[in-house]
């Protein structure tokens, strides 16, 4: 089977390539294959964390309702990523190397943590709970060194103003989703793996503050002495709240965690003070945020068109409210309690209209043309 981003260094090779990009025609899904994004996952981590606050909330069918379709959508883009990469291998492989989008494979990792959470919380199911941590941590461990040696020994690099954005903090979105769904085994496991996995936890929390500070000053100085289009401030820029808002949804989770655990118990202080600050952290971002989305779209008019990296804008509204509802929990902040309510309905909005939005973008693609010229495509 022949992948269509195969190139020839030969003069048949190109001329091959000449006709293939004058007479020949690509089918419709393949063509959405080829352009698949490497965030798309950000779907499954949205409606992960929706479905979790709606059960921390009361709102137990619409989780399990969100849960299911969940699942769902794990296993159709798990499906679309391995034909990716089958008919597209260069195209795969080379936007793990790609500075501006191969961040975005970290919703992969995200992703599975969440929905270990989900099985964990939802369905007491500690067997696959435990099943897809493992496979979290493992893509885990695959991507982060893979990607980041990539960027490292690369002669070509992008300036800072077009290699950083957004999509770098999935890298700390996904080391905090290893250290909540590690955190929740570890409360629901004997000894002598409770010790374990909330060390692991505990590590994963820390090293995802560590990554935090520094791809929040590349972001934060590309901010603020780089000009900035409307078309940069991309949706996923909501992520520098998100990123804070998981590390106060695992820290929160490790003061409850420890009682079971001595070291954990020596810790809280810290556990406490460095989980208030990255929620205080997330807040500061909330109208930071909001003040630059009028901009984008109030002032500079900037069209609303769907894309895959408005579930990445999603997110980090479903966190914002299970983080401040489990910090309430383990600190005892009950004058916080009308948050979580308010963020865990606008993340509810702004799911059902992305969902939507993109459902109807489905649509438009399969009624479209089953088969259109390469001449006639953006590469």
């Amino acid at each position: 089977m022949e992948s269509s981003d195969t190139d020839s260094g030969s003069p048949a090779g190109a001329h091959r390539q000449t006709l293939k990009s004058s007479d020949k025609v690509l089918p419709q899904w393949r063509e959405a294959l080829r352009e698949l994004s490497p965030a798309y996952f950000g779907l499954v981590m949205a409606t992960g964390i929706v479905s979790l606050a709606s059960d921390m909330m009361g709102h137990a069918h619409l989780a399990r309702g969100l849960f299911d379709l969940n699942i769902a959508q794990y296993g159709l883009l798990w499906l679309a990523y391995l034909l990716r990469a089958w008919y597209f291998p260069r195209r795969f492989v080379g936007d793990m190397t790609d500075h501006a989008r191969a961040p975005g494979y970290f919703t992969l990792v995200a992703a599975t943590g969440i929905l270990a959470s989900q099985f964990i919380l939802l369905r007491n199911d500690m067997a696959t709970g435990f099943v897809m941590w493992a496979l979290a941590v493992t893509l885990w461990v695959l991507l982060t060194y893979t990607i980041f040696t990539a960027f490292t020994i690369k002669s070509g690099k992008p300036p800072l103003e077009r290699g950083v954005n957004g999509t770098w903090l999935l890298a700390v979105v996904s080391t905090q989703a290893l250290a909540v769904s590690g955190a929740l085994l570890a409360a629901r496991t004997g000894q002598p793996f409770r010790l374990e996995l909330n060390l692991a936890a505990l590590s994963m929390w820390l090293l995802g503050g560590m990554l935090y500070i520094w791809t929040m000053s590349l972001i934060f100085y590309r901010y603020t002495f780089f000009s900035l289009s409307p078309a940069d401030l991309t949706p996923p820029y909501w992520i520098n709240m998100g990123a804070m808002a998981i590390s106060t949804l695992a820290g929160s989770l490790l003061i409850q965690n420890a009682s079971q655990a001595p070291y954990l118990a020596s810790l809280m202080p810290f556990l406490k003070g460095f989980t208030v600050l990255y929620w205080a952290t997330g807040t500061w971002w909330i109208p930071m945020l909001l003040c630059l989305g009028i901009w984008r779209y109030g002032f500079q008019r900037f069209p609303f068109r769907y894309e895959p990296a408005y579930w990445g804008a999603i997110f980090p509204l479903g966190m914002y409210a299970a983080c401040t509802w489990q910090l309430n929990r383990a600190m005892g902040f009950d004058f916080l309690g009308f948050l979580p309510l308010v963020f865990l309905y606008a993340a509810l909005l702004g799911w059902m209209l992305t969902f939507v939005a993109m459902v109807r973008r489905v649509l438009c693609l399969a009624s479209s043309p089953r088969h259109q010229p390469d001449h006639q495509r953006i590469d």
